[in-house]
């Protein structure tokens, strides 16, 4: 089912003065290689974005571009209005903005709950302290709570090796949420994923806290269509076009180019 027509980023933050992500001319070169050219993409707080397109299209160099993982070549990035271009990959962590990666950077021989534990240990305060956490540690009860919300209450106590691939992803979901996250970037999160495993999926992400929001890139176009509630199609760097989950999908160019055809 699509989701109706959204408001835009715009009207929404009408008397905020902020987005939660305002990217200016952002480009990104790789010596000759343009991999991102002109990006200009604002995301209000709380918006639920698809970032779609094609491989090589510049998407997961996006993501490193907002997450500091790579510096920009030109252009400007603000996270709910501060200008966060020049500040380091771990500080934009500790200002609340969070991601996942296509390739798993799990603990495999520790725990669920100590994955989970460890990521809110990392962003908290006492992340430098030597003591092993108690029965009141307000980290251990944040990772119970998140493994309730992304389905992984009952693994808790399960080696992360031992984990199906469906269940890594949503153990990196979980590794997203710790701390106090303001916006998420996830990065395929549905790929290699059952039709069993994507409908979870679905359902985890549509049920996130509302003040999260998050970009998702994503190949399943079903998972990302479902999830989201406006679209940037991006092609050789740029972006191309926008627009609502129906209008991308009844979109005749983005049906030609992406789609193969008519997406039923």
């Amino acid at each position: 089912m699509m989701q109706a027509p959204q408001i835009t980023a715009a009207e929404r933050l009408s008397g905020t003065g902020a987005y939660a992500l305002d990217l200016t001319g952002v480009s990104r070169h790789f010596g000759a290689l343009v991999a991102l050219s002109g990006i200009n993409m604002k995301i209000a707080a709380g918006e639920r974005r698809a970032v779609l397109g094609s491989n090589g299209a510049g998407k997961t160099t996006l993501f490193n571009a907002i997450t500091g993982d790579f510096p920009v070549t030109s252009g400007r990035i603000k996270f709910f209005g501060e200008d966060i271009t020049d500040i380091p990959a771990h500080e934009r962590i500790r200002r609340g903005l969070r991601r996942t990666y296509q390739i798993s950077q799990l603990f495999g021989g520790l725990s669920v709950l100590d994955n989970v534990y460890l990521a809110c240990r990392g962003v908290s305060r006492r992340r430098f302290s030597l003591l092993r956490p108690g029965i009141s540690d307000v980290n251990m009860a944040q990772a119970d709570s998140i493994l309730h919300a992304v389905h992984l209450e009952g693994d808790r106590d399960r080696l992360v090796g031992t984990l199906s691939h469906g269940q890594q992803r949503q153990l990196e979901i979980a590794m997203a949420l710790a701390g106090a996250p303001r916006f998420i970037l996830f990065d395929e999160p549905a790929a290699g994923l059952s039709p069993t495993e994507r409908k979870d999926l679905i359902a985890i992400l549509n049920a996130l806290p509302k003040h999260i929001g998050y970009i998702i890139i994503e190949h399943d176009l079903d998972v990302a269509l479902r999830v989201s509630e406006y679209v940037s199609m991006m092609h050789n760097g740029r972006v191309f076009k926008e627009g609502t989950p129906a209008e991308i999908e009844a979109d005749p160019e983005v049906q030609e180019i992406y789609l193969g055809g008519k997406h039923g």
